[in-house]
Order: structure tokens, then sequence, then C-alpha cells
């Protein structure tokens, strides 16, 4: 996925409000949109280098968005909207050999009347449900985690999974680390131990899961290697 304009360059000044950050480009403080929900732990410490992109939309409040974030030495990419983008793009390319065999893919597929999975991919009579979560958080040195904060959604998606896979349905979930020093995978159960006990319940109930991570650059993001879980 290829990032439609240069991205500007910065530095973090502050977090707040959730959806807010204050960054320095070129000594002016700009506040800029926030897209990612989560913690963000690990990532806002002041001054780490950052990117930003900007909307030319006239009706947008903020004009800038925060992008990418640099943590020692390593590209985060924090906008948690283009992890279906990066993923829509490998499944077209077919650059992810698990779902290489899919031909038709339908976004924002509908499981029932209140649950949705990013994806419903389709050849002749296999169909499966793929839902993906964009991750961020690393601990350890070379392990990611997910998640950064309780996630009660996260682990409804978890519980229909296992009941797509109950109605016969092929369940995937799809864990994006959108960073590249991590080449291992594991449940933050410390941050929500009911994500993880539902994480469990879903690999014993033939859920498969898989883990990536991203080769990033301020010119692109896109799928890199499959990561060890463990």
């Amino acid at each position: 996925m290829k990032f439609t304009d240069n991205l500007i360059s910065g530095v973090l000044i502050k977090r707040y409000k959730r959806f807010f950050v204050d960054v320095k480009v070129n000594k002016q403080i700009i506040t800029a949109h926030c897209p990612n929900s989560g913690s963000m732990l690990g990532l806002l410490d002041k001054n780490n280098k950052i990117w930003i992109s900007q909307s030319n939309n006239p009706k947008r409040k903020l004009k800038f968005t925060l992008e990418l974030i640099n943590v020692k030495d390593n590209l985060i990419g924090v906008n948690t909207i283009f992890a279906n983008k990066i993923v829509l793009e490998a499944l077209t390319n077919k650059t992810i050999k698990e779902f290489s065999k899919f031909e038709n893919i339908k976004t924002e597929a509908v499981y029932n009347t209140n649950t949705r999975f990013d994806f419903f991919l389709k050849k002749n009579d296999r169909k499966a449900f793929l839902e993906v979560k964009n991750v961020t958080l690393s601990i350890k040195k070379n392990v990611a985690e997910f998640p950064d904060a309780i996630t009660s959604r996260g682990t409804k998606h978890l519980r229909k999974l296992i009941e797509a896979k109950k109605e016969g349905y092929k369940s995937y979930i799809l864990y994006l680390i959108q960073r590249e020093d991590c080449n291992q995978f594991k449940i933050a159960d410390k941050i929500d131990i009911e994500y993880k006990k539902a994480f469990v319940e879903a690999k014993k109930k033939g859920v498969k899961i898989l883990c990536y991570n991203c080769k990033l650059s301020p010119q692109e993001i896109k799928v890199n290697k499959l990561v060890k879980i463990l």
C-alpha cells in the first residue's frame, strides 16, 4: 500500500484525548488526527520522530493525520485504518500463501445482524471469513503483542469466528504487525486476560490463526513475513 502523497516528517510532542497529537514540524506545532484507538503503549515518547499525511479535504477539521512513528530506529505504522488496505492488497496480489487459492474477495462482510468481519473469501464451495487485527505493541525485543488495551470488541470477534466455524465456514484471524522488528507474536494476557481466554478457545475450536509483519517506509507499507506465534 503506497501513500498517495509525500509524508511530512516531524517530532512527537504529546498525544491527548485519544485522537489528537501535537507534533512539531519545522519549528511549528501542529495538531494532527491520531487514527488509533489503542493505548499505543511504548510508542509515545516525546521527541520520537514521526510522519504525518496532509488532507486536501476542506471539510476536515484536522488537515493532518499521524501515520508513522520511529521508535528505537524502527518504523511503526499507527494508522489502524490501513491494516485492512494492506491486507486487501496482499490478498489481491496473492502474496499471503494461505489465501492464494481464494478467488473472490469481499470487504466488510456481513456475518449476522450485529457482526461484520473484515473479509469474506470464496472459491467454489470453500467459504471463509477473515478478521484482521492491527498490532503495534512490543514489550520484549522482537516479540509483538496484542492487544495493547482491553478489547471487548476483539473478544467478540473471536467468539463469532468460532460460531462461523461451527456453521461450516473456514474462520481465520490475521494479526498484522505494522512493524518489521518482530519475528514472534503472543497475546498480551497481562493486558486483557478475557481476550487470551477467547484466543485459546478459538484455537481449540479450529479457528486458523496467522501473523505477519510488515515492511515499512515513508513511501509504502506492505505485508512482509510470516511470524511465529508463541
